[in-house]
């Protein structure tokens, strides 16, 4: 499968989910990485007019757990998150971000993995690090 093929599937997978809802889109993906962006518009507010640190969190759980899905055996396995750290580093109010989760480690029963999400500037607006296990399907 050819990079956008991959992305393209990503895309359609993430179809009347909380992705869509959230506008996230994923842009680029690797071996041991995958990229997505989001908008920051009212959709993703907390009542401050900023951005809620929920979508932040919301857009590294769904790269993290993507990238641990994307490197698997999905006819045996599903990776699913089991634990999620976000520090929010700054507000933002509008503009584009891009998170991009990287796998720190791959292993047979659990995948760590650490996500940055920037502005369009490349400020750090969240750093967070989240751990998936692996279940059998099957």
């Amino acid at each position: 499968m050819t990079k956008e093929e991959r992305l393209q599937a990503l895309n359609d997978w993430s179809k009347n989910t909380l992705l869509q809802t959230l506008h996230i889109h994923f842009t680029d993906v690797g071996e041991d990485f995958l990229v997505a962006t989001m908008p920051v518009t009212p959709l993703v507010h907390q009542p401050l007019g900023m951005l809620h640190g929920g979508a932040s969190a919301a857009l590294a759980e769904s790269l993290g757990s993507s990238l641990s899905n994307i490197v698997i055996d999905q006819s045996v396995n599903a990776a699913v998150g089991t634990h999620i750290s976000c520090n929010h580093l700054k507000s933002k109010r509008s503009g584009i971000l891009t998170g991009k989760a990287q796998l720190i480690r791959k292993g047979r029963t659990q995948h760590f993995t650490e996500i940055e999400i920037r502005d369009e500037k490349g400020d750090l607006i969240c750093h967070a690090t989240m751990t998936n296990v692996l279940i059998n399907v099957r």
